[in-house]
């Protein structure tokens, strides 16, 4: 991690926590991703710089939040986005459609899926807000997601922290650590699916 970010943690502790996850949640992109700073703040906690409970709450509370409002902005705007769609714009009209068909054919794994994705879960609260799925619909999965994300990068730092320099930008390491992370979220994630799957199976 930047050197400058390491000490803005420092200096402003929980609200420094709240400012970064929020701001890159809304999408406005900082020097690292949030996995890397829910990591160095879960390890933060275990040496006893910040209390585990507050940094958990606060990290929920940012995710949540700031991925609903971007939700809502293109929920509420999203036909004068997709009509007039700016040269920034990462997302093409044909895959806004195509990923609004995923999601309405079926089941809400498809946006529980991408909510657990690195990289790619920024772009869910875009996609569903355009494509106006109904927010009875994605607020409990963003509740779900954020709080399991928050949780897990927090814990991982925790038990990585000694081991792991982050005064270093050590990409690899932590893309590893990403990966090896969300494919135990989704292997969980499947396991609970088929027991569940097959218990409303035995109930008919």
């Amino acid at each position: 991690m930047p050197p400058e970010l390491i000490a803005f943690i420092y200096n402003y502790g929980y609200l420094a926590i709240f400012l970064l996850i929020f701001a890159q949640e809304i999408g406005i992109p900082i020097p690292v991703p949030n996995e890397l700073v829910l990591m160095f703040i879960g390890y933060l906690s275990l040496k006893g710089v910040l209390l585990l409970p507050f940094i958990i709450i606060l990290a929920f509370l940012a995710d949540f939040i700031g991925t609903n409002l971007l939700y809502m902005l293109f929920f509420f705007f999203g036909n004068y986005i997709i009509n007039h769609k700016w040269r920034w714009f990462p997302l093409s009209k044909k895959r806004i459609i195509s990923f609004s068909e995923r999601i309405n054919k079926g089941n809400k794994l498809t946006i529980y899926l991408c909510r657990f994705t690195p990289f790619v879960r920024g772009y869910v609260s875009v996609v569903t807000g355009l494509t106006r799925i109904k927010p009875s619909k994605y607020l409990p999965i963003t509740f779900i997601t954020a709080a399991v994300w928050s949780i897990m990068f927090v814990i991982i730092g925790r038990l990585i922290g000694p081991y792991f320099n982050y005064e270093e930008n050590n990409i690899r390491n932590l893309k590893s650590i990403v990966l090896a992370s969300v494919i135990l979220i989704l292997l969980i994630a499947a396991i609970i699916i088929y027991f569940r799957n097959q218990l409303t199976r035995e109930s008919k």
